[in-house]
Parts: structure tokens; C-alpha cells; sequence
């Protein structure tokens, strides 16, 4: 399967990427010249994990019959990067976070749920283990 995207100067340091009908404007801090218009690059690429693995732990639990019982779901990341150029990160820890309505959540499916996304689904985490350490925990709040 082959996908184009196109992202297009929009002057000084900002670019606006299309992606799938939506744009994103990213741009960078007034430090280094930008205008601080939209967020860095590379924190998109943890919001694009995030958001990858989030949508599936969802699915996954409403087919578990679990999801009803959420009052809330947040994916947090603790990140490395190296100090010299480029720039890259060398680890993400991923927890997530989720908060019951009332009666206690079953933590065996929504651990079942998170290693499924981790270890077969995600194309976002398959993609950056190959290029940093993951690693992910669970909390219950």
C-alpha cells in the first residue's frame, strides 16, 4: 500500500502538512526563529504514538465489553533525547492511565488490551522499537 502526503512551507519556520484532509501546522519555537505557531515535529511523532495505540486499547476494550465502564483513559510519555544533533529520542515509557466510574475495571483485559496494541497492532510502536526502547505500564486510578 503506498500513501503520498504533502506538507508545504507556510513562511519564516512553519509548515503545514495535509494529512488525510486535515491540516497541521507545525512550527518552531521564537527561540530558534519561529513563531511558535504549532507544535515540533518530533513531539507529533509521540502524539502520533499515542494516538495509534490509544484507538486501539479502545476498540479492543469495547469488544471486551469494557470501555462503558472508563470514566477517563490518558496515555502519558516520559521521553529521552539525545543532547547532541541530531536530536533523536532514545526511549519512551508510555503509561496509561485509567480511571473506573465506580466498580472496579478488570485489569486482565485492559492488560490483555495494551499488549495487544503494543506487541501486534500499532503500526506507530512497531515502527519506533526498531529505533529506541519502549516500554509501557498500566495504572489504575
Amino acid at each position: 500500500m503506498k500513501e503520498t502526503f504533502n506538507t508545504s512551507w507556510a513562511g519564516n519556520m512553519a509548515f503545514e502538512a495535509e494529512i488525510t484532509g486535515h491540516k497541521v501546522l507545525m512550527d518552531a519555537h521564537s527561540e530558534v526563529g519561529g513563531e511558535d505557531g504549532g507544535p515540533r515535529p518530533k513531539p507529533l511523532l509521540v502524539a502520533a504514538l499515542t494516538g495509534c495505540t490509544g484507538m486501539d486499547v479502545v476498540s479492543i476494550l469495547r469488544k471486551m465489553q469494557v470501555a462503558d465502564d472508563i470514566e477517563s483513559f490518558e496515555i502519558k510519555t516520559e521521553t529521552e533525547m539525545t543532547e547532541d544533533h541530531p536530536k533523536t529520542y532514545t526511549k519512551m515509557h508510555l503509561i496509561y492511565e485509567f480511571k473506573s466510574k465506580g466498580q472496579p475495571l478488570p485489569l486482565a483485559k485492559i492488560e490483555k488490551a495494551v499488549k495487544l496494541s503494543q506487541e501486534r497492532y500499532c503500526g506507530v510502536s512497531a515502527l519506533l522499537e526498531k529505533a529506541l526502547e519502549l516500554s509501557y505500564e498500566i495504572r489504575i486510578l
